[in-house]
């Protein structure tokens, strides 16, 4: 009964860590935009994270490791230092753009502008760190974000075909904006396969105590969990690409994407898409700020940890209390959360590489975890993942000045 309950819990949680600013702002720009034809890039994307996220849990219940603290014991401080400072650079602009989510989506709600919030919601975030625990964060606040399954049941009350739904599992480039079309499959791919998922959830299950176990829960929760995270990330795209692309009406604001639960929904359909927006990403502020905390923590060897008092933990505490509020600045000062979002998922695709290979060695390491090694299929998904990384990295920053 009890791993059934962290199954449960862990499915939950996922949708935190799985739908945030990135997959919302993603997903609702592509349905908008260019209607199903990016269905196919949620899939592959999903598949992925399904296997690494799985590979994260299984090498901390195994080797009482986190991914962080094993690829610097494996490789050495000169290799992990390059992943180490690319997912910090990269974890301030994401935690920024969910700081903002979460501002858009009280703005939207009360008419003031998201930049006065943006000291409120960082201190929130703050508190709730400082004087919560890894339970509280993990499923308490997860435990909202159920709002989200509002994006699914609008797919079924809006009666797509299930053709129309077919035809985006196949990529095909549009006949304009190529450019544009690309740069949002990147930004959606960075936005999934997102680096912090993998620390977090390595970090969290060593918080939480895992063993050899936890490898069936792990399991399930990584299949189970991001599979239900993506349903509600696909409803997105196709609620966007039923109510606001047959109207020409493309995402440039959360203002435009607030109308996509309206026809559904009426009124409340604005007030569920604030709710979803704000849950959403004040889930994912708590896990990038912890994610930040943990890996430079593990980095340096310093205590760490969300189940310890701030005062056993004073470098961990201090670490994401400068940061959580030096990333709110960049709200404060009215850079437009949308645009930093998906700048920031096309970066996220630029740092993949370096974070990707090193679960190809690990997870073949007997040292680490024993008869628990890579079968077939799952180094075949690595590899597969480390080649997508690569293509990733190098086509983001020119498709993000030319179709961005």
């Amino acid at each position: 009964m009890k791993k059934i309950l962290e199954i449960a819990l862990g499915i939950v949680t996922s949708i935190g860590g799985f739908l945030d600013v990135g997959a919302i702002a993603t997903a609702a720009e592509a349905g908008s935009t260019f209607g199903f034809q990016l269905i196919w890039a949620i899939v592959l994307g999903t598949i992925c994270v399904i296997f690494l996220v799985e590979m994260s849990g299984r090498l901390a219940a195994v080797s009482k490791h986190t991914l962080a603290a094993a690829v610097r014991e494996r490789f050495g401080f000169n290799f992990y230092i390059i992943p180490l400072v690319a997912e910090v650079a990269v974890d301030f602009l994401v935690l920024a753009a969910e700081i903002g989510g979460v501002c858009i989506a009280l703005q939207l709600v009360t008419g003031i502008s998201f930049q006065w919030f943006a000291l409120p919601v960082a201190f929130a975030i703050w508190s709730l760190i400082w004087y919560g625990n890894f339970s509280i964060i993990e499923n308490g606040i997860s435990l909202l974000g159920l709002i989200t399954l509002a994006f699914v049941v609008a797919t079924f009350k809006l009666h797509p075909s299930l053709t129309q739904i077919g035809s985006g599992l196949l990529p095909t480039l549009p006949r304009q904006d190529t450019a544009h079309y690309l740069f949002i499959a990147v930004s959606i791919l960075g936005a999934l396969i997102s680096p912090y998922l993998f620390y977090f959830y390595s970090s969290g299950a060593v918080e939480d105590k895992w063993d050899e176990g936890h490898i069936g829960v792990n399991r399930a929760v990584a299949t189970l969990g991001m599979g239900f995270g993506s349903i509600v990330s696909l409803g997105l795209l196709i609620v966007a690409a039923l109510v606001l692309h047959p109207k020409g009406i493309q995402v440039d604001s959360y203002e435009q994407a607030a109308l996509m639960l309206t026809e559904p929904f009426g009124y409340w359909g604005f007030i569920l898409f604030a709710a979803s927006l704000g849950i959403a990403c004040f889930g994912a502020a708590l896990e990038v700020t912890l994610d930040t905390a943990y890996i430079v923590a593990q980095a340096f060897g310093w205590n760490w940890g969300e189940n310890l008092k701030p005062k056993d933990a004073a470098r961990f505490s201090l670490v994401y209390t400068v940061f959580v509020f030096l990333a709110s600045l960049l709200m404060a000062i009215g850079i437009d959360p949308l645009q930093l979002t998906l700048f920031s998922m096309a970066i996220t695709a630029v740092i993949l590489p370096p974070v990707i290979l090193p679960f190809l060695v690990l997870m073949n390491d007997k040292l680490y975890v024993g008869k628990y090694r890579n079968g077939f299929l799952s180094n075949s998904v690595v590899i597969f993942t480390m080649v997508l990384a690569f293509v990733l990295a190098i086509a983001a920053i020119p498709l993000e000045i030319i179709g961005g």
